[in-house]
């Protein structure tokens, strides 16, 4: 991983076009290929990013990130304030409360119950940005990826988006389909989820264990 600070200023040329005027920002560029440029602010989200596989050149005091759409980032830096490099070597990944592990066990032995005709291809299905939770087929075969949280939030609606992401690039697997399951959903979290097509069900956890025949709300 590479940490840049700098003051630099960004112009994005893509669907739209955008411009960060000069500022002094953080610039992350990850082993995987994604580049993302942070200020002090805005908690985690960065003010512009470009998501894997691109390609990134540096020349003349200019790095400019572009991906296979065509896409490009290109930041013009004024000044480097610090420049380091880290090897961090492979991450085990989220381990999930206890809670979660237990939801997932729980709706991977009856996916059905979620939505009629659902089966489980296999929980913990592996792409480059982590595994998500469960990768099922519903009725008509789509691929449907399932994110399971104790208490359903926007960060969590983005992790699904990114998994999502990263399994159509798998023509055996797109288009997919993105369910969000969790004992409850924020209502910032489902209007999020819901504006990006992602379905929302909320689970309960103790008729979950008690096996009653109906422990899944689809809302």
């Amino acid at each position: 991983m590479r940490l840049l600070v700098t003051h630099c200023s960004v112009s994005y040329e893509g669907r739209l076009g955008s411009r960060l005027e000069p500022a002094l920002r953080l610039i992350v560029f990850k082993a995987d290929g994604s580049v993302a440029i942070h200020c002090d602010a805005k908690a985690y989200k960065p003010l512009n990013w470009m998501n894997p596989p691109c390609t990134v050149t540096e020349r003349d005091g200019t790095i400019t990130v572009e991906n296979p759409k065509g896409e490009r980032l290109v930041i013009d830096l004024h000044e480097v304030v610090s420049d380091q490099a880290f090897e961090l070597g492979d991450d085990p990944g989220l381990a999930k409360d206890g809670v979660e592990a237990e939801l997932q066990v729980l709706i991977a032995a009856r996916v059905d119950a979620l939505e009629e005709g659902f089966r489980l291809v296999r929980r913990e299905f592996p792409t480059d940005v982590g595994p998500v939770d469960l990768l099922c087929r519903d009725a008509e075969g789509r691929a449907v990826a399932v994110e399971i949280k104790r208490i359903g939030e926007i960060a969590g609606v983005d992790q699904l988006l990114r998994y999502q992401e990263r399994l159509d690039l798998d023509a055996g697997l797109a288009p997919t389909r993105g369910m969000f399951v969790a004992t409850r959903i924020k209502p910032q979290a489902r209007v999020y989820a819901e504006s990006r097509g992602i379905a929302c069900v909320e689970v309960d956890l103790d008729e979950l264990r008690g096996n009653a025949p109906d422990d899944l709300r689809l809302f």
